[in-house]
């Protein structure tokens, strides 16, 4: 039934969409998202439902143009500016607020011209900061969801952010008291969200995105007085696992098996799953592997490219597929703080390390679930501690992290794949004394930082991959030979500036550490050189350019990234809404993989993204 009526809805949508554009200014494929999700009725008790009314004041301060178009909102040769119907289009569509328990209960005046026809969807799901670990007054604490966009490009879920305080969040459920959307008397649970940390998101997100890192994306930003906003974000599939944790928590077999199954055809609706596996018997455990893969994967990638996401046993700050979602607990560090812990007031978060265990962990739940589907008895968690696909997922995930870090080194794939399939030994014989550089820590210990606690790396080692072939490189135009260059040399390019003088005291065992960096390293590029029969010279070069492109100099971190948005909203009053959404664009663009900015090139840029860089160099090192 729900794959027959999503397969429906979703064909006449699609038949609708090459007659979407009559004309550049016919926004009609706004109109489409208008509340309606299928989730409604294929799932009726996973969302409170809100009617919501437009919200006077707001403005177009961001519009994601290349997000747009890649969904199919507006034509593909759109210029990328706002233009005033486009604009009102946004406003009419996502400048809303909810009508929510306060209102009615205060019988609040509410002009019915500015009431939208349809209820939207904020969502119920598992919430670790809930009293009630089951998900019962857990979920959407200040959003809701817009709907659903079906096109020729797949089917997309948008939700918006800052929409007004609904039922499901945390002060609520901790005070049992329903609050006033915009309630100074509290922070979160007020429903508003600020226009700085949706800036920052969407900044973030495309960056991150561009990298080839799974995210949510924002596709526009309503700006409002005293910098509040509505932020809209857009994914093919915003379901989480906790979303459907949350009925395996509550032993509700019915509606887990409806949720699932949802998500299964969203899946092949956009390509994801092959469509045949929906009427496999054993489909469930496809699902599984995808689930085991996706996690390994993801945890690898945060752990190789020194992201934190505060993943935990509730499947709440991640997406069901690994994506990011939610950047107010996401970090994006410059060195590898592996022992960085946010303070959330009542508890401190994981570290990048223990990301691992918890994605694990989450697998674990997710093998937990697909038993109970199948057999209709729910099993202890603990009965699955041992199960055969945690130890694939051991295994991928030492894959994967072997895998990114030799595209890090800057192999291309065909070489990547040699290495790891018949140099392994060599392989983890480098990726074992990489790590041991990463994790070496300050004398300084322990100590307090802005939202958390953390101790300092002493080496940085992205500088190490973009630096070394250089160093090399020069070698071998000089002599026309290469060996290693040594403790003192290596470490004069790679230490931190958290390093004192006791950090960086080269004993013998740590000179033995740097040969044996340095060997390792070596080792794998005379395997490349004998094995595709490469000049060494031209070897070298490729390495330079593919490090450079994947340890950049500018490195952009948590800390620069609020920086800069701080910069571009003390700027945003004195410019034109398309000049800001222009510069934001220009920061991202200048921020991708195949552009590559050094130092040199700052006497290039223009006055504001010149001093953007000398923000992403002044925290490159940071969280």
């Amino acid at each position: 039934m729900i794959k027959k009526t999503i397969q429906k809805l979703s064909n006449s949508k699609i038949a609708k969409a090459s007659n979407r554009f009559s004309t550049v200014k016919d926004y009609s494929s706004l109109d489409e998202i208008n509340g309606f999700h299928p989730l409604k009725s294929a799932v009726p008790k996973s969302y409170v439902p809100y009617k919501a009314r437009k919200r006077e004041g707001g403005k177009v301060a961001y519009f994601n143009f290349p997000l747009a178009k890649e969904m199919g909102l507006i034509p593909k040769d759109h210029p990328d500016k706002l233009n005033k119907a486009l604009e009102k289009k946004l406003l009419d569509t996502f400048g809303l607020i909810i009508i929510n328990e306060y209102d009615l209960i205060n019988q609040k005046q509410i002009p019915k011209r500015t009431i939208k026809p349809n209820n939207y969807m904020a969502t119920r799901y598992l919430q670790l900061q809930h009293p009630n670990k089951r998900g019962e007054t857990s979920g959407d604490g200040r959003s809701i969801w817009n709907g659903e966009f079906v096109s020729d490009n797949g089917v997309w879920d948008i939700s918006s952010c800052g929409t007004g305080a609904t039922k499901l969040s945390p002060a609520t459920a901790i005070n049992n008291k329903f609050y006033e959307s915009g309630d100074p008397s509290i922070s979160y649970g007020c429903g508003y969200a600020e226009l700085l940390d949706g800036l920052a998101a969407a900044v973030m997100s495309e960056i991150f995105h561009n990298r080839g890192i799974k995210t949510e994306r924002t596709l526009c930003l309503i700006e409002f007085e005293n910098n509040y906003s509505v932020n809209v974000r857009a994914y093919p599939n915003l379901l989480r696992p906790s979303h459907m944790f949350m009925y395996l928590k509550q032993d509700d077999v019915l509606n887990l098996k409806r949720i699932t199954d949802f998500y299964l055809q969203r899946q092949i609706s956009n390509g994801i799953f092959p469509a045949y596996i929906a009427k496999e018997k054993n489909r469930y455990h496809l699902m599984e592997d995808f689930f085991v893969d996706s996690f390994a994967k993801i945890a690898a990638q945060f752990e190789s490219e020194y992201i934190f996401c505060w993943l935990d046993w509730d499947g709440d700050n991640i997406l069901s597929d690994g994506g990011i979602i939610d950047y107010g607990s996401v970090r994006q560090f410059g060195l590898f703080h592996h022992e960085y812990r946010y303070d959330d007031d009542d508890r401190f978060s994981t570290t990048i390390k223990e990301q691992k265990l918890k994605a694990k962990l989450t697998v674990q739940i997710f093998l937990q679930m697909f038993d109970y589907i199948r057999t209709g008895k729910k099993k202890r968690l603990d009965t699955f501690a041992k199960h055969k696909k945690l130890k694939t997922f051991e295994q991928l995930f030492s894959d994967y992290k072997a895998k990114f870090l030799l595209e890090k080194v800057g192999f291309n794939p065909k070489q990547v794949k040699y290495l790891f399939n018949k140099r392994k030994s060599d392989v983890i014989k480098f990726q074992n004394i990489f790590e041991y550089f990463e994790k070496v820590k300050s004398s300084k210990g322990l100590h307090k930082v802005g939202d958390g606690i953390n101790e300092n790396p002493v080496y940085r080692m992205h500088d190490f991959l973009r630096i070394y072939p250089e160093l090399i490189k020069e070698q071998l135009d000089e002599t026309n030979s290469y060996t290693t260059v040594g403790a003192e040399t290596l470490q004069e390019f790679i230490a931190s500036s958290y390093a004192n003088m006791k950090d960086l005291n080269l004993t013998q065992n740590r000179r033995k550490k740097f040969w044996e960096l340095e060997r390792s390293y070596l080792s794998l590029v005379r395997h490349i050189e004998k094995e595709f029969y490469q000049n060494e010279k031209r070897l070298f070069g490729t390495l330079i350019n593919r490090s450079h492109e994947k340890n950049k100099y500018f490195h952009i971190t948590g800390d620069s990234m609020i920086t800069v948005a701080n910069e571009l909203l003390a700027k945003k009053s004195t410019l034109k809404t398309n000049e800001f959404i222009s510069i934001i664009n220009e920061f991202i663009t200048l921020n991708s993989p195949e552009k590559l900015v050094t130092p040199d090139d700052l006497s290039e840029l223009d006055p504001n993204h010149k001093n953007f860089f000398k923000i992403i160099e002044h925290f490159r090192e940071g969280i």
